[in-house]
């Protein structure tokens, strides 16, 4: 099971627009110690806002791969992936921030404003992938897709509708109520597009070697 720490304190810049960004760590530690990854800007657009509003969670997908430096081809040597995962819970009025590790989900908090979930989105985290003691260089590629719908959504949506539309045909629930909230929410996923991707890479480095 790979355990990912947020970090908090460090020196990375808040950015106003969207990105992903990979700081290395000391040189000394570059053996023992994973990259600081760190997302910003993730939910200040009105696309993702109106998408998180009409029901649709804002899912993160990261993944981290260390690659090493080859003459001819580079080689991947380690990888982790990991989701962060924002919903709008309805009743309380509240943004939920998840991570999810494989099995596990960890809540990082329910805010009533969303520019608090941001903040907890982008908090810095601490990668657990660490560089070999080799006599090579490496460097570390990052990849963010941000995407507001995914096959599983899909699949709920649709018993939404089954749920929901049935009784409507059948002249129990106002049919323009449920029919208007389907075609408001599939129309804003299709104009709004459904998958942004963002990625970066850091430095090439030569581990030190005790």
């Amino acid at each position: 099971m790979i355990l990912l720490a947020v970090a908090l304190g460090t020196p990375l810049a808040a950015q106003a627009r969207p990105g992903v960004e990979v700081q290395l760590p000391n040189p000394s530690r570059l053996t023992v110690e994973g990259p600081l990854v760190r997302s910003h800007a993730m939910l200040r657009d009105e696309r993702a806002q109106e998408l998180l509003q009409s029901g649709f969670p804002a899912r993160l997908h990261y993944r981290v791969e260390l690659w090493a430096d080859g003459r001819w081809f580079d080689e991947l040597q380690r990888a982790a992936e990991w989701e962060v995962v924002v919903r709008l819970r309805g009743v309380e009025q509240t943004y939920e921030v998840l991570q999810k590790v494989g099995d596990r989900v960890l809540s990082l908090g329910a805010f009533a404003k969303l520019a608090d979930a941001e903040a907890a989105v982008s908090r810095p985290v601490r990668v657990p992938i660490s560089a070999p003691r080799q006599d090579k260089r490496f460097y570390y590629r990052v990849t963010l897709s941000v995407e507001a719908l995914s096959v599983s959504d899909l699949e709920e949506l649709n018993r939404w509708l089954q749920g929901e539309l049935q009784p409507a045909v059948r002249g129990e629930v106002n049919p323009g109520t449920a029919l208007t909230r389907g075609v408001r929410s599939l129309t804003t996923r299709l104009l709004g597009g459904d998958r942004r991707e963002y990625a970066t890479r850091s430095s090439s480095f030569r581990p030190r070697r005790r």
